[in-house]
């Protein structure tokens, strides 16, 4: 296998729990220290619609967490804008999930950006009726990541160009 066929896009959405608590900046610096190179980016405000298609038709949260979880996620997700980032490099879909740590910050560990900055717990969250602010979106596997990359950007919004540190990462 070639090594351009390791370097792969994903899609990473600050959600707005990240952004009205103005950490986007501190967390963007760690997928860039890591050396993922950023090829695509928007502040945007989706509709339920759009949430729609991306959890349930893309990421089948309907099945995985049940109809409940979905609603309150939709819900918390129309609370404000996010931020959507497409990243490139290395394996990018694995390295991402790693930095971000597992859905439920509760089990997240300190040095992963959900371990570091949020603590919920899922059982918190149902009790409380809420979605979970777990900062970010990571897309879960290629597949998902190619699927939710078309979702939310154009082709005209990716761009190609050749980063310094890729000597070092590629």
């Amino acid at each position: 296998m070639s090594s351009e066929n390791n370097v792969q896009k994903t899609l990473v959405v600050f959600k707005p729990d990240t952004v009205q608590r103005g950490l986007v900046g501190e967390i963007l610096t760690r997928f860039e220290r890591v050396g993922l190179k950023i090829v695509a980016t928007k502040m945007i405000a989706p509709n339920k619609e759009h949430y729609y298609k991306h959890y349930e038709e893309i990421g089948k949260m309907v099945t995985r967490r049940g109809e409940h979880a979905f609603g309150v996620t939709l819900e918390m997700m129309v609370q404000g804008p996010v931020i959507a980032m497409v990243f490139e490099g290395v394996e990018a879909v694995a390295l991402t999930r790693k930095l971000v740590g597992p859905t439920e910050p509760k089990s997240a560990l300190p040095g992963t950006i959900r371990g570091d900055y949020s603590h919920m717990s899922f059982g918190y969250a149902d009790d409380e009726n809420k979605g979970i602010p777990n900062l970010i979106h990571a897309s879960g596997d290629p597949e998902e990541a190619e699927k939710e990359i078309d979702h939310w950007f154009a082709d005209s919004e990716l761009y190609e160009y050749q980063a310094l540190h890729e000597k070092f990462t590629r």
